[in-house]
């Protein structure tokens, strides 16, 4: 190795890939199935600052120097290619300027998703996946734990922008809202760092991606250690979340229960005991393993005042350290694949029957390959390691995107301790690419209870999501469903209407049947109402059977007997009638109630006109000379009641043939409830139905109007007045009362007018008289009624 500037701290995890690269090549060159007869070499630079790393690239683009070791060897003009580095903007200075040399470069460590970019790096090949691949599973992950309210810290450089911007667009794809996104280096002054420790304590999101490095964790971890601010589940990107240092920070106990993505865990067999071995005599002039030696130790190998001098009896098989340790070797793996990449594209050239050789290739001498060749055959080369790894490369440069999650369970004697909870693979479908074991996971500072970080509870069933305004829209206020709409998932952002046959329940997360409104017979109005429709069956049946037993008496006989038996007759069926408009409409009932209605009030009106008729008649056939009564006997009454009431019949039959009522789910009215009615087909028919009988009725009030004052011994005109006016007035009534009553009250409406209108037919007509027939039979004889009219008439 060249004579090197010491570094301001020494790597254990730089030095263990140093040499895990120097175990691969020495066991290539030992190997017979793989570059037979060739040798390959090594020069190892060291990073300690841009500078340094852009001198050894034009060094090794101008071609090698002799080894220092002496050793006599035929070697290429320019070196094949370059292994490294571990960062990806130090990889990204040097890689665009030996691109232009065509000189491959394979970094094990360099994940920028920026270094995809075959335009601005054209020789870039890398073991390990792209940040592209990293920071879209960190957000399936963020997504996959419900964490919707995040914040997210890198490094200020190309590594954590560019991973960070990748991270936020995924997370804005999987509904991730980002509170606050800060990016700083190891670097950055003291009051910046206590800004972001600021940001980080007055946030209410308690999840923190960190997109950046080992040496930026531990500043900011030891900062918030300092200030006691703990509660923070923290989601790590692979530079970070499997380093042992962590383990020597102040305050590493709040990194416990940390997980995030890291390449896949390996063996690589002989490397234990390889890297034991290591020892100064191998490198006497190494300052890299002379540092390494007298840190492990706590020795000095060249005289010293400050540390006793080494024995030589020191060896690494007694020591336990991140570098002699073998339980992660997931970076190393990817130096390991990385030397043998290169082996195999320089095997593929030189060897005419490899099945991968390079097309139009002719076999060439190892002192004939240039980089380019190289360069070509990389993108062709397709392996299996001798640990059982599959290592190829896709047009871009980058490695298959395989990761697995890690969880940092606790730390232990300076080292930190990690199991595998999950894994992503971006090579399957994107349902299927991330998946968890079924372990137990530690959270945050050693909690099992997964840590919830959103900025507003979930909205439960029943309501939905009502953004905040200004605010993203992971910030909402859970608003209540309107009646008629329901959600029935959590978090829902709208609500679903309800089919128009049914209607929302009181806890707005489901539906359910409306209710059907209509007049039954089993609720306490309709019982009522089918009461009061008994009764008047009831006394007009007992006035009947008054009447008829007392059929011969005068007061019955001089009041026309047989019109008041038929109005006695159309009493009832208009009571019963009534009885029609209770209970569920069905299509008989709806056509029959109607029709029934109309038929039997015209009847009785009817009855009651030609009472009315035959009061007058009566009366002018008493006075000298007059012979009406000829004219309007009792086949002429009969006649004139059947005629009125056979235009009712033809007026509904044609409302029946044209448009007749149905049954109707009258859904306008009540959002709630359906109301099952009526519905009049002809709205024409219904009132011409109505208009008709309200004519009559008229016709009957004025004629009984114009009779009151006749004998009141003689006719029941003035009776006849009253029970009009109680029928018009009721009638009247109706008509505003029909129209602007809902649902059910619209049809007892209707049966209230039908019995009022009924009763005061009954009473006014024929309550009278039963006085008289039970209660004042000396005033029911003939000499009563005819004495009256006689003292008038003279």
């Amino acid at each position: 190795m060249p004579e090197i500037r010491p570094c301001k701290d020494f790597s254990f995890r730089e030095f263990k890939f140093a040499h895990t690269m120097m175990f691969a090549i020495d066991e290539i060159n030992r190997d017979t199935d793989i570059l037979p007869g060739i040798k390959l070499g090594y020069k190892i630079y060291n990073d300690c600052g841009s500078t340094d790393i852009l001198r050894a690239a034009m060094t090794l683009v101008n071609g090698l120097e002799q080894s220092k070791t002496g050793a006599n060897c035929t070697k290429t003009q320019t070196v094949l290619a370059i292994i490294g580095h571990s960062g990806s903007t130090p990889t990204m200075s040097f890689a665009k300027i030996v691109g232009r040399f065509n000189i491959p470069v394979i970094s094990h460590f360099a994940t920028c998703a920026c270094l995809s970019n075959r335009k601005e790096y054209p020789s870039f090949f890398r073991t390990i996946p792209s940040d592209y691949f990293q920071s879209r599973a960190l957000a399936q992950l963020v997504n996959h734990f419900g964490w919707m309210w995040v914040g997210v810290l890198s490094n200020k450089n190309d590594y954590g922008i560019n991973g960070i911007a990748t991270f936020i667009t995924a997370a804005n794809e999987e509904g991730v809202c980002i509170e606050y996104s800060e990016a700083f280096e190891s670097t950055s002054p003291y009051h910046e760092i206590l800004r972001i420790v600021n940001i980080i304590r007055i946030s209410t999101s308690k999840v923190i991606i960190a997109f950046m490095s080992h040496r930026e964790i531990k500043i900011l971890v030891d900062e918030l250690f300092r200030q006691n601010i703990t509660g923070l589940q923290w989601i790590g990107s692979d530079a970070w979340i499997t380093d042992d240092s962590l383990a020597d920070i102040h305050g590493q106990t709040l990194l416990i229960g940390s997980i995030g993505f890291a390449v896949r865990n390996a063996q690589i067999p002989g490397l234990g005991p390889f890297l034991q071995d290591v020892n100064p005599s191998q490198f006497p002039n190494g300052i890299f393993l002379k540092d390494f030696w007298e840190h492990v130790f706590d020795c000095s190998l060249s005289p010293s005042e400050i540390r006793m001098r080494c024995n030589g009896s020191e060896n690494l098989r007694d020591v336990q350290n991140s570098f002699t340790d073998l339980t992660d070797l997931r970076f190393s793996n990817n130096i390991y694949k990385a030397v043998y990449a290169v082996a195999h594209a320089v095997n593929n050239i030189v060897s005419c029957e490899q099945k991968n050789s390079i097309p139009n290739a002719t076999c060439l001498k190892l002192i004939e390959i240039k980089p380019w060749q190289v360069l070509n055959s990389l993108q062709s080369i397709n392996f299996t390691t001798p640990g059982g790894e599959n290592v190829f490369f896709d047009d871009n440069g980058d490695s298959p995107a395989r990761y697995e999650l890690i969880n940092l369970q606790r730390v232990n004697k300076g080292k930190i301790e990690v199991g595998t909870i999950g894994y992503y693979d971006a090579s399957l479908p994107k349902g299927q690419r991330f998946s968890m074991n079924d372990v137990q996971v530690v959270w945050r500072e050693g909690k099992y209870q997964v840590p919830v970080s959103v900025c507003s509870e979930s909205c439960p069933p029943g309501t939905r999501k009502a953004v905040q305004k200004g605010r993203p829209i992971c910030c909402f206020d859970c608003v209540l469903c309107p009646p008629g709409e329901i959600s029935n998932t959590t978090d829902s952002t709208d609500c679903l209407k309800c089919p128009t046959a049914q209607w929302s329940n009181t806890r707005g997360d489901s539906c359910f049947p409306k209710e059907i409104e209509f007049l039954s017979y089993f609720e306490i109005m309709g019982m009522v109402l089918a009461l009061f429709s008994f009764l008047g069956v009831f006394f007009t049946t007992v006035i009947m059977l008054i009447f008829y037993i007392y059929r011969s008496t005068p007061i019955v006989r001089a009041n026309n007997s047989e019109l008041s038996f038929l109005l006695l007759f159309s009493l009832t069926l208009c009571f019963l009638c009534s009885l029609t408009f209770i209970g569920q409409p069905t299509e008989w009932s709806c056509m029959l109630r109607h029709t029934a209605f109309g038929i039997t009030f015209v009847l009785c009106i009817s009855c009651v006109l030609g009472k009315t008729i035959v009061v007058l008649i009566a009366f002018k056939a008493t006075l000298p000379g007059s012979n009406v009564m000829k004219w309007f006997g009792p086949l002429q009454q009969k006649l004139c009641v059947v005629s009125f009431a056979l235009i009712q019949v033809l007026i509904c039959a044609f409302w029946l043939i044209l448009a007749p009522p149905f049954p109707y789910m009258n859904m306008n009215h009540y959002q709630e409830k359906i109301i099952l009615e009526c519905h009049l087909g002809s709205a024409i028919g219904f009132w011409t139905v109505l208009g008709y009988i309200g004519l009559l009725a008229v016709l009957c009030f004025i004629l009984a109007f114009l009779a009151r004052k006749l004998p009141d011994n003689f006719n029941e005109a003035k009776f006849i007045t009253f029970s009009m006016i109680i029928f018009c007035a009721v009638w009247i009534t109706f008509i505003p009362a029909y129209v602007s009553s809902p649902g059910k009250f619209i049809v007892a409406v209707e049966i209230f007018a039908i019995l009022v209108s009924s009763f005061g037919l009954l009473f006014c007509i024929f309550l009278p008289k039963c006085y008289v027939i039970l209660l004042k039979p000396e005033m029911n004889t003939k000499k009563h009624v005819m004495a009256k009219m006689s003292n008038d008439i003279h």
